[in-house]
């Protein structure tokens, strides 16, 4: 085993070396203890391998939400009330769902192009920490984006946010679930086609999802798809919580949303334990 104190390096495929983290094992400390403690190393790692990108993330995840809102505006010019109110709230929603669907599997599909992937995996560390700590990362990075959008929705659309406390489980979960999914996409498939069915989720999600638009709007077929996939839950939970005066959670997403939670959770646990 190697000892905490040294720092070894591992060669990647582009010639450039990483160094090792020096991650405590169960005998270091109490469980507990060294789980966060592992979660917060590799979780410092992850930032540092993305440090020279992470501001750029950042503003694009904030464009991202602000355009979102203005764009739509140029669309639709002043909505009625109930359509003002989905394009305020859905902006959060599409900026936490990117984050998970489109960037997080590009970077995981990086990583394994790089062999930084397959490093992580040598590591004495729970398989789970690795997600938690990348979604953690992620999180951060979309949160910016995601209380501008809010922000920018409200003032742009005129409606008034009645924010429930429950906003602190709501985007987490949301988080969690596209970024398992994605994760799981990321690993199971070829880097290359990750890589491609992540720019056909960006329209999927931006055009075709009822998020900033009630589902009723959409043909037929593709409304019975969405009732069985996870985004229009998802933008009924922000919408819940965003404006809990004008919006509930229906039982049928909560249900939707649990399963793929479920689903997602355990999907992206096999992927990260499967055999490369």
């Amino acid at each position: 085993m190697t000892d905490a104190r040294t720092t070894p390096t591992h060669a990647l495929t582009d010639g450039t070396t990483m160094t090792a983290l020096a991650v405590p094992t169960s005998t270091d400390r109490a469980g507990g203890a060294t789980t966060l403690r592992q979660l917060g190393l590799i979780a410092q790692w992850q930032a540092r391998r993305l440090a020279t990108w992470l501001p750029l993330l950042v503003v694009v995840q904030v464009l991202l939400s602000v355009t979102t809102v203005f764009g739509y505006g140029l669309l639709v010019g002043d909505p009625p009330p109930a359509a003002a109110a989905y394009l305020a709230t859905g902006a959060a929603t599409v900026t936490l769902v990117m984050v998970g669907l489109v960037m997080a599997p590009q970077q995981v599909a990086q990583a394994r192009t790089e062999g930084s992937y397959a490093w992580m995996r040598t590591l004495p560390v729970p398989r789970w920490v690795f997600l938690a700590a990348d979604l953690l990362v992620w999180s951060l990075v979309a949160l910016p984006g995601t209380v501008l959008g809010v922000v920018a929705g409200a003032w742009r659309f005129d409606v008034d946010l009645s924010i429930s406390a429950w906003i602190v489980v709501a985007a987490p979960l949301v988080s969690l679930i596209a970024a398992t999914v994605g994760y799981s996409m990321a690993t199971v498939l070829p880097p290359q086609v990750a890589q491609l069915l992540t720019q056909v989720l960006v329209f999927l999600v931006l055009l075709f999802s009822p998020i900033s638009f009630p589902a009723e709007r959409m043909p037929g077929w593709l409304a019975t798809a969405h009732d069985w996939l996870p985004l229009e839950p998802m933008a009924d939970l922000m919408r819940a919580t965003l404006m809990s005066d004008a919006f509930t959670m229906p039982a049928r997403s909560v249900l939707v949303l649990a399963a793929w939670t479920a689903i997602a959770l355990f999907g992206a646990g096999r992927a990260l334990t499967r055999r490369t």
